[in-house]
């Protein structure tokens, strides 16, 4: 949602690219531009008026630091005033001390709000152990009732609901439901409207009356803009939130809303909602966000999104892979559908630092990872682990199983050698660098926790060193893997770009020395020392 928010940021941030200081003159111009792509961005106008102005005065009051270019220091300031912006940092949703936790779900119609209920109970299930109960209270929109009950037999979780009554009634029936089955967390689902109306605002607080919630969220359709702002201002003042959920992050809107909503409501965001599953509502961290609209990625978010989907086991066989040097087609259909479990490729690659303001210009298909899936299916188990037996009449067969043309085979043959490559040169920069098969088992196994190779590897680096292994298959997609990016570089990454991907910095002295490909310039400053 942020991508044109962060390219235009970065127009901005570039002004101070040839500058020697910040001055009150040059700042102006570079917080207009800022102020400009905040309003494009369907910020409130106050709210960018608001930052612009604390940006300014947080820049021009901080002591000049030695090293520090006045860019990075601009672009410092923007990312703690975004935090501030945003934040608090570390806002949580709070449980009763005893008896049900009753949270209260308000919203306009069309923001997401049943399915954020069945988002929400399964979050709370499986992060916080609860024992949610669904109260389905809103009976005006058709289907509504059935919608939740559809949710909660597909996540095995009780669904209240009284035919006939009025919403304030069923909501107090169902807290009283919870207290009689033992669950300790209901969650009222009530109805919205198309826009904000008297009868449905005293709606929502007759319910809050009688069930005196703990927790009143807001759930706000982020593409919606100023509109979202102006609903969550109106609910604020009949309801007094004490949270606000935004749906819809994923979205191709500006995205405005996520900046201005806490600072008119004073209310924080607690979760973002990023996708259509189930599982897509994540807790909101002010602090991830604001570096993801500045270009700084969320690494954090990525590891965990990745601790979550992908096991220890196949995060150490991946990582043992990378190091023996023993990488089939086999090892690549895994890391394929690692890399699927992570989510949408746009999603995961928004989180990846110094890619969030190129992927509005990636032509990012996750079609093409079912396709290249397919055609690994298509062979034999025998042909994964062989490639060398893949001739013209066994490409064609597999072409023709997996109903593509026989070029699909042929650049998915060509992406497994450069990524088979780059395994090498990785392998050559880190724990390999120097040691031959039988010893590099040796150290995998100290390396291990249970003193054992992964299963399925005939070499344990622990999920950081699985996600090491994975990162050269997202880096190589490009290049690799069928131009997922829409006909990415075709060049092989820099053995400086390997080394830095690896964490493992220039060489420490004593070690093998670095090849360094000389310039034309370098060469003839060379000789000319040479004549001297």
């Amino acid at each position: 949602m942020f991508e044109s928010l962060t390219q235009r940021l970065s127009n901005a941030f570039s002004f101070f690219k040839d500058k020697k200081e910040i001055t009150p003159d040059n700042i102006d111009e570079a917080l207009g531009q800022v102020r400009t792509a905040l309003l494009e961005a369907d910020v409130h106008f106050k709210v960018a008026r608001e930052f612009t102005d604390r940006v300014k005065s947080r820049v021009l009051g901080a002591e000049k630091l030695a090293g520090v270019e006045p860019g990075q220091q601009f672009v410092h300031a923007c990312h703690k005033e975004l935090v501030d912006l945003m934040g608090p940092e570390g806002a949580e949703l709070a449980f009763a001390k005893s008896g049900p936790t009753v949270i209260l779900m308000a919203g306009l119609q069309g923001a997401g709000k049943t399915t954020t209920c069945g988002k929400l109970a399964k979050l709370l299930r499986e992060r916080f152990k609860k024992r949610p109960l669904l109260v389905a209270a809103d009976v005006k929109r058709p289907a509504a009732v059935d919608q939740l009950k559809v949710l909660g037999a597909r996540l095995s979780l009780p669904v209240f609901h009284a035919a006939g009554l009025a919403a304030p009634e069923v909501c107090a029936r169902g807290v009283e439901e919870a207290k009689k089955s033992g669950a300790d967390v209901v969650i009222l689902d009530t109805a919205g409207r198309l826009h904000v109306d008297e009868e449905m605002m005293a709606e929502v607080a007759e319910i809050a009356r009688r069930c005196s919630p703990h927790a009143q969220l807001l759930v706000v359709d982020a593409m919606t803009g100023q509109d979202a702002v102006r609903s969550a201002q109106a609910f604020h003042e009949r309801l007094q939130l004490t949270g606000v959920i935004l749906t819809k992050l994923d979205g191709d809107a500006r995205g405005g809303a996520a900046l201005s909503i806490k600072q008119v409501t004073s209310r924080p965001i607690l979760f973002v909602g990023t996708g259509e599953k189930l599982e897509d509502l994540d807790p909101f961290h002010p602090e991830r966000m604001a570096g993801r609209i500045l270009g700084m990625g969320d690494v954090v978010g990525l590891v965990e999104t990745a601790a979550s989907k992908i096991s220890e086991d196949e995060a150490r066989a991946s990582y043992e892979k990378m190091v023996l040097g023993e990488f089939t087609l086999e090892d690549m259909l895994a890391q394929l559908r690692m890399i699927k479990r992570l989510g949408p490729m746009k999603k995961v690659l928004g989180m990846l630092p110094g890619v969030g303001s190129m992927v509005e210009n990636l032509d990012v298909d996750d079609r093409k990872l079912v396709r290249m899936e397919a055609l690994f299916t298509s062979m034999t188990p025998k042909e994964r682990l062989h490639p060398e037996l893949l001739d013209m009449s066994r490409r064609r067969r597999i072409a023709r199983g997996s109903g593509q043309e026989v070029d699909a085979v042929n650049e998915l043959l060509k992406g497994f050698k450069g990524m088979k490559q780059m395994m090498k040169e990785m392998n050559r920069l880190g724990l390999g660098a120097k040691l031959g098969a039988d010893a590099k088992k040796q150290a995998l196994r100290e390396m291990s926790p249970t003193g054992e190779l992964a299963a399925g590897s005939s070499g344990g680096g622990g999920l950081l060193g699985g996600l090491g292994a994975l990162g050269s298959g997202l880096g190589s997609l490009g290049s690799g893997i069928g131009g997922l990016f829409g006909g990415g570089s075709k060049s092989q990454p820099s053995l400086e770009d390997l080394r830095s991907m690896m964490g493992g910095g220039p060489r420490p002295v004593g070690s093998s020395p670095q090849r360094r490909v000389e310039s034309k310039k370098d060469k003839k400053a060379r000789r000319k020392r040479g004549r001297r």
